[in-house]
């Protein structure tokens, strides 16, 4: 009996109880996610109820057709911008914490991408770091922190990436304060928007070979964005 009271106790909650967890989180860290999921209910809804008018030609069952479509195009179109804007809620919340480049490599690059979570540079003073990913579009360095601090650590890769794979395209990235940096939940497209210019075997390889060159790194492995605790004042 008290095994089996512990095992309910531990159990997840279902579906819809996630998914409404998920909703709560979301509009508490984004005050316009209710209005754009509703407006994605409810677009395709209307469109579906105007198509029926128009094109079932007095058919019932063509009418009720069209709105089941539009509803069930609705709940999908819900469903696909509450993913988002949580995902982009969930990125604020870490955003400007050390770490916080990798949580995004480590969770949202696609396939033809290949990132670490753990920087291949980081002072260990200011915690600024530079990572690497790697995809049809080269090989991409993204700055985490000021410019003004990343600047040279961010030149000293380039170099080293230069110097092993000549050939190779390398972008740079900056993930901070500065004006002109990338937010941190757009890492994902402003890597897809890289002009592809190599193939997938290209990839492997250059990803194989830029494993070997090791990292620059003052800190233990595992950093989680999650986890970081602020300094304690002395």
């Amino acid at each position: 009996m008290a095994r089996s009271k512990d095992t309910s106790a531990t159990k997840e909650p279902g579906r819809l109880k996630q998914m409404w967890q998920v909703f709560q989180m979301t509009r508490r860290y984004d005050s316009r996610a209710l209005l754009y999921i509703v407006g994605g209910f409810a677009l395709p809804i209307i469109a579906g109820i105007l198509l029926a008018i128009f094109l079932s030609d007095g058919s019932v069952f063509t009418m009720v057709l069209w709105i089941v479509a539009g509803v069930l195009a609705g709940v999908l179109l819900a469903l696909i911008i509450l993913g988002r804007r949580a995902e982009r809620a969930a990125y604020s919340q870490i955003e400007g914490q050390p770490g916080a480049v990798g949580a995004v490599l480590r969770s949202s690059l696609r396939k033809s991408w290949r990132g670490s979570e753990m920087p291949v540079a980081v002072n260990g003073k200011t915690h600024d770091a530079v990572y690497r990913a790697v995809g049809r579009g080269g090989v991409v360095l993204i700055s985490e922190g000021p410019q003004s601090r990343t600047g040279k650590m961010v030149d000293e890769e380039r170099r080293r990436v230069t110097r092993v794979l000549p050939n190779v395209p390398v972008t740079t990235i900056s993930v901070g304060p500065d004006a002109d940096s990338v937010p941190l939940h757009k890492v994902p497209r402003a890597l897809t928007r890289i002009k592809p210019t190599l193939t997938k075997a290209e990839v492997l390889a250059i990803s194989n070979r830029l494993s070997s060159l090791g990292s620059q790194m003052p800190i233990p492995k595992g950093v989680d964005p999650l986890k970081v605790r602020p300094q304690r004042s002395r």
